[in-house]
């Protein structure tokens, strides 16, 4: 039953790149220009937002699919794999970390949340790069943490006891 990863049920979560982890609320049809054009409304918890999404704009917007266990492992094993740092200015080091972040993929979200934070742990981060850390940071913990079935709190441990080594 290989779900397409744009089409989303109430009550499924879903990420949405740059916010965070949210769940399908509801889906509904708005009228426009004399067209029904349906709807995702989504609630993400960590901004308290709500936001409606056209169905035909989900997949351009990067909003996808929670990753199943496996690849929630996977990717929490990862993060302490060799990190290779970037050798550009800030400016650019923090282009090519949004693109990550847009992009979606836990796997980029790895990247980012490991690449940030070794950098931190050289130089203190500007302010702009400290706040895509900590919104991968939090993205990732939500993501594995709904993913695994385990609190934030234990999914942040494995993530700072994986950074450390």
């Amino acid at each position: 039953m290989a779900q397409e990863d744009t089409e989303f049920t109430i009550g499924q979560h879903v990420v949405y790149p740059l916010q965070g982890v949210g769940i399908i609320k509801n889906i509904k049809e708005r009228e426009l220009r004399g067209e029904k054009i349906p709807y995702y409304v989504i609630y993400i918890d960590v901004s308290d937002m709500t936001v409606s999404i056209p169905v035909a704009k989900v997949k351009d917007s990067g909003i996808r699919a929670l990753v199943g266990p496996a690849k929630a492992e996977k990717a929490l094993k990862s993060i302490s794999d060799k990190y290779e740092p970037l050798n550009v200015d800030w400016k650019a080091r923090y282009q090519i970390n949004v693109d990550l972040v847009k992009e979606g993929s836990i796997e980029s979200i790895v990247k980012v949340v490991q690449g940030l934070y070794h950098r931190s742990k050289i130089k203190e981060l500007p302010v702009q790069e400290r706040k895509l850390y900590d919104s991968a940071l939090g993205i990732l913990i939500d993501e594995c943490s709904f993913s695994l079935g385990k609190e934030p709190e234990e999914i942040e441990k494995i993530i700072f006891s994986r950074l450390e080594k």
